[in-house]
């Protein structure tokens, strides 16, 4: 019963995987407790759904090219249908088609930018372990949660005005929704050649 309740305390929490001993006020055994709920994490971070680039027929032949020779897979959130986190938009200026996507490589994502289409010029944003964006969900699975999406002004200042944070720039292109799905998200926005974090949803 012990175990069984401190894992739902640990279930509890926004990052999961990011929980140390230090932070439970509990009786003896919590660390060994701790351990099997990290193993139980590895566990469910191995057992991601992270699909081949060539699952994305949508993208740009040489970006799919250029996915695989990194080694890429993207990881897929359970709750969300269809193939998702390889999304396209005008990420720089208006006009121009961008793509990005979440290559997980050794169970480390980050957001890679191809810049009109091209594998000459693309950008790396916000890597992070895929373990950190586990969470526990339904009938008491533990799943991958990031999802990335475009988003454009409204969905900017809608966010701004709902709950504040940075101020946005003047606005004429995209941006990329990085979120923590059910929980909270930020926004990645290229102003004047500098990358900007603006709210997201919460």
């Amino acid at each position: 019963m012990r175990a069984l309740c401190l894992a739902l305390i640990l279930c509890a929490g926004n990052g999961v995987a990011q929980i140390s001993p230090k932070a439970l006020d509990v009786a003896d055994g919590a660390e060994s407790v701790l351990a099997a709920f990290l193993a139980l994490l590895d566990s469910a971070d191995q057992q991601v759904v992270r699909l081949s680039p060539t699952d994305f027929q949508e993208l740009p032949t040489n970006v799919r090219a250029e996915l695989q020779r990194r080694g890429c897979t993207i990881p897929q959130v359970p709750m969300v249908e269809g193939h998702h986190n390889v999304i396209k938009g005008e990420f720089e200026k208006p006009g121009q088609t961008d793509w990005a996507v979440l290559c997980s490589v050794r169970r480390v994502s980050s957001i890679l930018i191809f810049w009109n289409g091209s594998t000459e010029t693309l950008t790396s944003l916000a890597e992070m372990k895929d373990i950190d964006r586990l969470q526990s969900w339904t009938e008491g699975r533990i799943v991958y949660s990031r999802l990335i999406r475009p988003v454009g002004k409204s969905f900017i200042d809608e966010m701004y005005a709902g709950f504040g944070g940075p101020t946005p720039p003047p606005m004429d292109h995209q941006g990329v929704d990085d979120a923590f799905w059910g929980k909270a998200s930020g926004v990645h926005y290229l102003f004047q050649g500098s990358w900007l974090r603006l709210q997201g949803g919460d």
